[in-house]
Order: structure tokens, then sequence, then C-alpha cells
């Protein structure tokens, strides 16, 4: 069962002309909830926000296809790094976990050695390299690296890492670390192409590896048996117009036998327990008292009731000398009948009020 699935999702790119880039991202993250991983183990990095470009025809939206069907930055989207707050950086510490003790837990990787992790990212890459927002980039053996540390600590079982950039299996050239399947968009010397163009908002809206990705998993759900095996046979180089290129010698299974599911899905992990919530005792117990059935023992049938109210009351009232004042007070009243009585009365009791309060403050 797959009930320890984590996703890092990482949109490399800014500017309004890489607008597929974040679509890519968002395209993945809709698909990855949808098949079941929650929201508090997705950690979604995009390096801008295109849904509030001032070039959009369409304020806060963003869409893959050109009918404009399916928003995928709506209301439930939760970006946990976004911005300047997406660099080399930052990746390498949601990847190894070494945060300062101010990161909050959802912009944490909290993956242990019993997770499948899924690695995938989208941008602008080269010989062995990936942008990062056009200021830094992200080397093959600093990936190489970060993914030994990961394995060293403990954060994954199993690492599928996807890559959707132009000789995106040159990344993946350093890795050595046991249990890592990868898979890029285009092989050395390729690149990775757009999928069609949208009129209306005036770029390309999705890449072409990531597009085809997509329709495969439309037809899932998070239920369904399909191997890796079925995934990277249905890219066709023909319409990719790249060579799509599996790592598989790091793997130590065989693809036909794991579900896609292992690392794009999750399902909740059912916990059976004998009641429905577990009782902590309180410090005062002796405000309880136990009724026990006559002619039989103590079982988890016995009731715990409190004490009477009254009796509670007359507890409080004994140890409370105000309360007995007013107490006091609330039966003369009750027994005055004309007004001038009261009036005399309600005085009375203020000089001592008076006498307190002007002693406090001296």
């Amino acid at each position: 069962m797959h009930t320890n699935n984590w996703a890092v999702l990482v949109c490399t790119s800014r500017f309004w002309f890489n607008y597929r880039h974040m679509a890519n991202t968002l395209s993945l993250y809709r698909t990855v909830k949808r098949l079941g991983i929650p929201d508090e183990r997705i950690i979604l990095m995009l390096a801008d926000d295109m849904a509030c470009n001032s070039r959009n025809k369409f304020p806060a939206q963003v869409f893959n296809n050109e009918n404009h069907r399916l928003n995928l930055y709506g209301d439930n989207v939760e970006v946990d790094y976004r911005g300047y707050e997406v660099t080399v950086e930052n990746f390498f510490r949601v990847l190894t976990g070494r945060h300062a003790p101010a990161v909050p837990r959802s912009k944490r990787l909290l993956s242990d050695e019993g997770s499948h992790v899924l690695l995938y990212m989208t941008g602008h890459g080269g010989d062995e390299f990936l942008k990062f927002q056009d200021s830094e980039e992200l080397q093959s053996h600093d990936l190489a690296d970060a993914v030994r540390q990961m394995k060293e600590k403990h954060r994954f079982k199993e690492l599928l890492i996807m890559v959707d950039t132009c000789q995106a299996a040159t990344l993946f050239d350093q890795l050595h670390s046991p249990g890592v399947l990868a898979i890029g968009s285009s092989m050395k010397g390729e690149n990775s192409y757009s999928h069609h163009l949208d009129s209306d908002v005036g770029v390309s809206v999705v890449d072409r590896f990531t597009f085809y990705t997509l329709a495969f998993f439309e037809r899932l759900n998070m239920y369904d048996n399909a191997s890796l095996s079925s995934l990277f046979n249905s890219y066709d180089p023909n319409t990719l117009m790249s060579t799509a290129y599996y790592r598989t010698d790091l793997y130590q299974r065989h693809l036909d036998e794991v579900p896609v599911t292992n690392f794009f899905g999750s399902v909740m992990e059912a916990i059976h327990t004998d009641s429905p919530y577990r009782a902590h005792p309180r410090k005062n117990t002796d405000k309880f008292k136990i009724e026990k059935p006559l002619g039989k023992s103590l079982n988890h049938d016995a009731r715990r009731t409190l004490m009477n109210d009254e009796d509670q009351t007359e507890t409080q009232d004994k140890q409370c000398p105000f309360t007995q004042m007013m107490n006091t007070f609330h039966d003369k009243l009750n027994r005055i009948e004309d007004v001038d009585s009261l009036v005399n009365y309600g005085l009375a009791m203020m000089l001592p009020l008076l006498a307190v309060s002007v002693w406090l403050s001296t």
C-alpha cells in the first residue's frame, strides 16, 4: 500500500515567456493531489507568479490548454516556496532537511526511510545543469550529492526524479545512490519542445513531455495498477520530438512490478483502535467518583460522574470569602421590601469597597 508518498515539484523559470513551465508544475501538482497525495506531503516551488502578471488576459488563472476549461491556479493551490525563495540553496535544504529552526513544517520534506519520493523539475537546462531564475545553476554533481545525503539520512526508500528540460538526461550522470529511478524528457544534445500556443495568452502553455505525461494519468485513479513500465512505454519520440531517457541501473525492482501510484499517488492509512479517542487523566481526580455496578468488577463500561453541582458550589463558597459576602448580600436584598431600606443598605455595602480601593491606590 502506497501510504507514505511525498512529492517535491519545482518550477525554476521566471518571466512571462516561460508561462508553460509554471503550467507544467501546476498540472503535475493537480495530478498527484487527485491521485491522493495530500498538500501536507507536497512541496510546491514556483519561481514566478504568472497568475498575477499584468500580461495575463485571465487574472488569477493559469491554463495548460487553449480551451481554458481547467484553471490550474484554483483556490486550493498551496505554494510553499514562491518568487525569490526558489533558489538552489533552498532546493537543497528541502531535499536534505537542513533548515533553520524557524522554518515551518509546511516547508519541510518530512519523509523517512520508508517513503517513496517524487522529485519533478522543469525549466531551462543544458549539459549537466538546470537554470534557476536565470541567475544560478543546479549542477548534476550537486544534485547527486543532495540525493546521496538523503540516502545517508534515511529520507527515502525509493526516489523517482523526473526532469522536463533540454538535455535532461545529463542531470542524472553523477547519480550513484541505490533506490533511485530517473526519467528525463530529452537526451544529451536534444531540446525539449513546447506542445502548443494559446493565442489568447500569447505564449506556449505546456511542454510536450509533461503534456503526454498528464494524458497518461488522466485515465487513472489512485487504485489503478498501471506500472511504471507502461508510463515509460507511452512516450513516443515522434510526438515528443525528443527521446525520453530512463536510468534504471540504481533501482532494484523491475518496472513491470511497480505501480505508478507508488510515486504519483497515495492512500490514507487507516489505524484501528478500540475506542474513538484516548482518555487523558486529570490532575484533580478527587472531583470524580466511579459508580461501580453491583456484583460486577470495574470494566470499560464503568461510568465516571461529576460531583453534585450543589456540593461543588458549597465547596467553592467555603473557600472564597468574597463569594460568601456576595451571597449574604443577595439574601439581604431578597428580604428588603421598601426602597429606602434598599438604598441605605446599598450605600452601606459600598463603604468597605471604597475603603479597599483607597487602600490599594496608596
